[in-house]
């Protein structure tokens, strides 16, 4: 069973923000906090059920203007800096550690920029003691050039809240979704085919948030970078947009895990797709296999896989 708990946030620019905290507990002194990543939300019941089957308590972030947290008033996934989710975060992370010894934070895309950069701004506290990194926004999946210039237009673009015109892609929903090509069940207006609209000021938010980790963060505990072995840039489903990145590229997941501090592990998965965890069977039994491994080497008691039967209520 899911419990939800709603973090009022203070108000932003578009004004009043929450934040909404899932959890399935085991009684656990370990936990797991997963955040997610644009144009996403938690959904992904397998994964609280490979954590929660290990004895592991399971947590995950809807952050602000996401999911269950987006207001009607709010512009969907718009914030002036990635610092601005470091509150809900912080809160989450008070709230797991009264009762749980042990932290590790689990995130996906733009979920992984975001804790890698929150994780060195607190390390030396103790508060989080490993970080999984799944298919982490480390880098624009742009020609070079291009990169260039939302480098150079990153101030102006900060304070420019309309939407860019880069057209619109559904190859990667229409790759997992059960009612397209997929076989993934989630809500679609909190998750939509054509994913959310690309704002300059988000946008130059990221390209900040990226520039700081290519300069090379501390962070302070071991880290799991999982990618998968294969990208494609495709506008139009193709088959194989099954068994590849259609997002990001994992070279540049590659290229930029050691920034994140010295003490990274990176591993390719197989035929992975985008969200790892989401991937056709084989590749997500690798994932999960990955996770096991490194969770028993740097997380302290080895995990075990157990007879659990969790309840089927979705959050």
């Amino acid at each position: 069973m899911y419990e939800i708990t709603v973090l009022p946030m203070q108000p932003d620019f578009e004004g009043e923000v929450v934040a909404t905290l899932i959890s399935r507990k085991t009684g656990s002194r370990r936990a797991v906090l997963y955040v997610h990543g644009f144009t996403d939300y938690f959904f992904q019941d397998h994964l609280a059920d490979h954590y929660v089957q290990r004895g592991i308590d399971f947590y995950a972030l809807d952050l602000r203007k996401y999911g269950r947290s987006l207001l009607p008033h709010q512009t969907r996934g718009l914030i002036r800096s990635v610092t601005d989710y470091f509150p809900e975060i912080d809160e989450a992370v008070r709230l797991i550690r009264r009762d749980h010894d042990e932290l590790t934070v689990n995130a996906h895309s733009t979920g992984g920029l975001i804790t890698a950069l929150w994780a060195d701004r607190v390390r030396g506290r103790g508060l989080v003691q490993g970080l999984v990194l799944n298919s982490p926004f480390l880098d624009l999946n742009v020609p070079a050039p291009l990169r260039l210039a939302a480098d150079l237009l990153k101030t102006p673009m900060s304070y420019v809240r309309r939407p860019l015109p880069l057209g619109i892609s559904t190859a990667y929903g229409q790759s997992l979704h059960r009612t397209e090509q997929g076989e993934w069940d989630y809500d679609l207006e909190l998750k939509p085919l054509v994913g959310f609209s690309v704002h300059a000021m988000w946008l130059a938010a990221i390209r900040r948030a990226q520039r700081r980790l290519h300069r090379g963060l501390a962070v302070d505990v071991p880290v799991l970078v999982l990618a998968s072995s294969t990208g494609l840039r495709v506008r139009d489903f193709v088959p194989e947009a099954r068994s590849a990145d259609i997002v990001l590229d994992p070279e540049h997941m590659a290229r930029w895990a050691t920034s994140i501090g010295p003490h990274v592990t990176c591993v390719r998965i197989q035929d992975g797709v985008h969200d790892l965890v989401l991937s056709a069977e084989p590749a997500r039994k690798q994932v999960f296999a990955e996770l096991d491994r490194w969770m028993n080497a740097y997380q302290g008691t080895p995990t075990q896989g157990t007879s659990y039967q969790g309840n089927e209520n979705r959050p």
